[in-house]
């Protein structure tokens, strides 16, 4: 049987592993854990299409994204971006946590304001994976976060204006943990300009496509640009050329398939749609200066 790859998991998949219940508002989901945990509820990688904040209360949690190792204590904050391959490694059982999770479509039906997606947009275009809170932020982020999960429950007798309330209380939680990330990084700009709508546009055609478009000239030609214009806009917001995110997409999902133990390097260079494994493992070597094996005999 051909061994399944990373897996890509929806809000619903995550709210029934964590043994929580749906909410009101789809596409917008507040955790705040009432019981310790006793196992890692998700124990293997996986995708989400979300955008998620946990913020932990209590206890730690060594979590892996893309595979970058981050260890969470007590007030520290995760931004988990869209399509980041998130693998939880270890928790404690005293963890207690709060996590945020939202769609883009939940942004687009509630007709936010340019100056909310400019503070919305800050999480995606900065490259802050963690963020220590001080006691006073805690304590009104966990405030905003529970009068959001209260008015986002599912109940047959809602309170008068609930969703005003829901939209009103993501925007203000949204302003708080933005002004978090601007008191903590102020030299970091929130506002997108037209050069990062742009790299946030060639990203998410790039996660759907990598595995099988490895030119710039298709990113380009869906971005309806140069190739020149794509690569130079990049390089100005995120430090590399298209071909450098194109190469690090395909190795990160190739570090991450190698990495199981039950897919073999002739599978894996299969699911990433090259033409052979030899040609895999010229690639994967120029790129990382190991030849697959060797990689996937000390991953």
């Amino acid at each position: 049987m051909q061994p399944s790859t990373i897996k890509h998991h929806s809000t619903k998949d995550i709210i029934d592993f964590f043994g929580d219940l749906p909410q009101e508002s789809e596409g917008l989901h507040v955790y705040i854990a009432k019981n310790e945990f006793n196992e890692i509820p998700v124990s293997y990688p996986f995708r989400t299409d979300n955008q998620t904040f946990m913020l932990i209360l209590k206890g730690e949690v060594h979590i892996q994204l893309n595979l970058i190792h981050y260890v969470l204590g007590p007030n520290e904050m995760v931004v988990v971006k869209p399509h980041t391959v998130m693998h939880i490694l270890k928790m404690s059982t005293d963890l207690k946590l709060v996590g945020i999770c939202f769609s883009n479509e939940f942004i687009l039906k509630n007709n936010f304001k340019k100056t909310d997606y400019d503070a919305f947009n800050f999480f995606t275009a900065s490259n802050i994976p963690k963020l220590k809170l001080s006691k006073e932020e805690r304590v009104a982020t966990l405030a905003i976060a529970k009068l959001l999960a209260k008015n986002n429950q599912t109940t047959e007798n809602p309170l008068p204006f609930r969703k005003e309330i829901i939209r009103n209380g993501f925007t203000t939680l949204m302003y708080q943990l933005a002004a978090i990330f601007r008191t903590e990084h102020p030299n970091i700009e929130a506002e997108f300009s037209r050069q990062e709508d742009l790299t946030l546009r060639f990203l998410a055609i790039l996660n759907l496509n990598f595995k099988k478009e490895r030119t710039v000239q298709f990113y380009a030609d869906e971005l309806a640009v140069t190739t020149g214009h794509l690569s130079k806009v990049l390089k100005d917001v995120s430090g590399k050329t298209a071909s450098q995110l194109i190469e690090d997409s395909v190795i990160m999902e190739a570090r991450l398939l190698l990495n199981n133990s039950s897919m073999t390097i002739a599978q894996v260079a299969d699911e990433l749609q090259f033409s052979d494994q030899s040609f895999f493992g010229k690639y994967f070597k120029k790129q990382t200066g190991f030849s697959p094996s060797k990689y996937k005999n000390i991953a």
